[in-house]
């Protein structure tokens, strides 16, 4: 028969012993469990990049538009970036939310050494901005 391991805790003290018992626990104050309890009720959401305008993506043409015409039909880029050593721009648009439905939609557009359009991707959650022309 083996002999019994001691099982350690980052909550044991030296002698093997919790430092306390649930039982003997109190918070440091009333505020503190009254913080703790309202937690929950608080609505959470996140926001990331901006939004930006969706019926100029069917206006992009690979090997034609350039860098400049994007950024008169989007504005600035959210994210800039690099993919094997060619420019990247990304319009980004994420909301979460605790309760609810999500949204998201991307535009990522690669250029080519000469600043031309030579792909994109475009995202959304959003039905009505999957649509074709």
């Amino acid at each position: 028969m083996r002999p019994k391991r001691p099982r350690s805790s980052a909550l044991q003290s030296r002698t093997g012993r919790f430092p306390c018992t649930l039982a003997q626990w109190t918070p440091a104050t009333p505020w503190t469990l009254a913080a703790l309890l309202a937690v929950p009720l608080v609505p959470g959401c996140a926001t990331i990049g901006y939004d930006f305008p969706v019926a100029p993506v069917q206006q992009i043409v690979i090997g034609q538009t350039t860098q400049q015409d994007v950024q008169r039909l989007f504005g600035n880029p959210w994210r800039t970036g690099l993919e094997d050593g060619r420019t990247t721009w990304t319009y980004g648009y994420y909301k979460y939310k605790m309760f609810g439905r999500a949204r998201s939609r991307d535009l990522v557009v690669r250029f080519n050494d000469r600043n031309v359009v030579s792909s994109y991707t475009f995202n959304s959650t959003e039905p009505e901005d999957n649509k074709k022309p």
